[in-house]
């Protein structure tokens, strides 16, 4: 993607507006939420999306029919957390 630069200010709220040009180029709508990430010096807006919960369902029972397959108990969770912990 092409860096873009455009200037904006912050609000007495302590609100920034992002350009129109900005919110087309990334289908930015009204209420998108945003992970914001400092070195202190810089700030990143990064937008992040809702997760789309039937991925997330899809994704679980997979797991879960893979855990059932290979043999896995609960308790294998539980030793295996135990065992990378003491590694840390």
């Amino acid at each position: 993607m092409k860096t873009r630069t455009e200037v904006t200010a912050l609000s007495s709220k302590g609100q920034i507006v992002l350009p129109k040009t900005l919110r087309d180029t990334m289908s930015l709508v009204e209420g998108c939420k945003f992970l914001i990430l400092t070195d202190g010096e810089n700030i990143l807006l990064k937008p992040v999306q809702e997760p789309n919960i039937e991925e997330f369902d899809k994704l679980i029972n997979e797991a879960n029919s893979w855990a059932k397959k290979v043999g896995m108990k609960e308790s294998d969770i539980s030793d295996a957390i135990k065992k990378t912990r003491l590694r840390g």
